[in-house]
């Protein structure tokens, strides 16, 4: 580095992203003295163009916003719409969603670990050059997403932006004959997702331990997936429509995403991290005991992100085969819903975290407001602090090093602007520690 003691990292675009965004780092001798996570891609309008729809409609709207975790989004709008309507659907219609959710959380979560996040820790650009000297571990992940997908397809119509799934519960109903097919092939699954734990805690990482406060869902006697009420680490314990009342979206300069806080407090973590360490008790044993030899039973270290996700994979595998063993084809597939004017509040978890929506309709069923508040938009500002954290502790590094060390960090939350984040322009801006 020689006498010059400013550094600016300016990355233009990030690629290979669902959206489109960019990294400002600027240090001042020791000190990180901005970061700014831009996401400057044109808003999409979802909820405005949701004003006006049919109640009906909207689960199938609200799923086309992702096409990673569309399953979250479609499930998000479902409880909401149910809950405006004063219905509670429990039972066997509660576990196939629950089921549902596992066959998301199988393929989101080993595409991150896989194709997008090792690459970092193996030092190759991409997956493509990771595979010519790891086939075995690309072909892993391949067929262990292929049974995440299979479980989408069976019960949600197809593999991507399920059509099966309505307020209420199902279209129809899979034969037995093809639950036990899936069930085979979920044991499978059970047996690379234990692999991938063992893999992945092999991996060296990076030191960086946060304080985040941790949020998602709780309180619902389970490992939470797709309902509960929303805790948090700093005693937060509120029902999901206080939700308004306790968290906060503001609009800053630099992105076209809004950040969230906890109202008073401040940046919030959510996703992996945030649900093994508030509810590692509710975890199958299998998975716990394997956390354990992981040496993984709780870490505030976002770059062990990956062992996380795997165990979540392992339990999603777990948590299916439970389902699927007393799945019943003869259940019915929904239960009556009629529509009713109100407000109706939702939070699921999607892989990357917290799913927030609300929908308010009219006594047709028409849709008046809706708000939705992605998990990208509430780590954002926790992804900043994370590299105000990491760079000071890494300055003897290259540019390039410590560029490809702030990627990294970026993807170790998996945000869908950028799942697969590859910088192509880095601008270094050096000059005096006093400029």
């Amino acid at each position: 580095m020689g006498t010059e003691n400013t550094r600016t990292i300016a990355v233009d675009y990030l690629a290979r992203v669902e959206g489109e965004g960019a990294l400002y780092v600027k240090v001042r001798g020791d000190h990180v003295v901005d970061v700014e996570l831009r996401i400057f891609e044109p808003p999409r309008f979802f909820e405005a163009f949701l004003r006006g729809r049919s109640w009906l409609e909207a689960p199938d709207i609200a799923a086309r916003i992702c096409g990673i975790c569309p399953v979250a989004y479609q499930m998000s709008a479902v409880h909401a719409m149910e809950r405006i309507a004063g219905v509670e659907v429990g039972g066997h219609l509660r576990e196939l969603r629950r089921l549902l959710y596992c066959g998301e959380w199988i393929e989101s979560h080993v595409l991150h670990i896989f194709l997008l996040h090792a690459p970092d820790f193996l030092g190759y650009p991409d997956a493509m050059q990771m595979a010519a000297d790891h086939k075995s571990i690309v072909e892993k992940g391949l067929e262990l997403k292929k049974h995440g997908n299979a479980i989408v397809n069976l019960l949600g119509g197809r593999e991507v932006h399920p059509i099966n799934v309505k307020v209420g519960g199902f279209y129809k109903l899979p034969d037995q004959y093809s639950m036990r097919e899936l069930e085979d092939q979920i044991k499978r699954a059970r047996d690379l997702a234990l692999d991938t734990v063992r893999w992945t805690s092999s991996l060296e990482f990076p030191g960086l331990e946060i304080d985040h406060e941790l949020v998602c869902n709780g309180k619902a006697g389970e490992y939470p997936m797709n309902e509960g009420r929303i805790v948090s680490s700093a005693g937060l314990d509120i029902a999901v429509d206080s939700y308004d009342e306790n968290f906060i979206e503001e609009q800053v300069e630099h992105s076209n995403a809004l950040q969230s806080r906890v109202k008073g407090r401040g940046a919030y973590l959510t996703g992996p991290l945030a649900r093994f360490n508030l509810n590692f008790e509710l975890l199958h044993e299998p998975v716990k005991q394997a956390a354990r030899e992981a040496g993984v039973v709780a870490s505030r270290n976002p770059f062990q992100s990956i062992v996380i996700r795997a165990l979540e994979v392992f339990y999603a595998c777990e948590e299916a085969l439970r389902i699927l063993r007393d799945y019943d084809a003869g259940l019915p597939p929904a239960v009556d819903v009629d529509a009713r004017a109100g407000t109706g509040y939702a939070c699921t978890e999607a892989p990357r975290g917290i799913l927030y929506q609300r929908f308010s309709t009219d006594a047709q069923g028409q849709v008046t407001d809706a708000k939705i508040v992605p998990p990208t938009s509430q780590n954002q500002l926790a992804i900043e602090q994370d590299l105000g954290a990491l760079v000071p502790q890494h300055l003897d590094k290259t540019d390039d090093e410590l560029t490809h060390l702030c990627e990294q960090a970026i993807r170790n939350y998996d945000p869908c602007i950028s799942c697969a984040t590859h910088f192509l322009k880095l601008e270094l801006d050096r000059g005096p520690a006093d400029a």
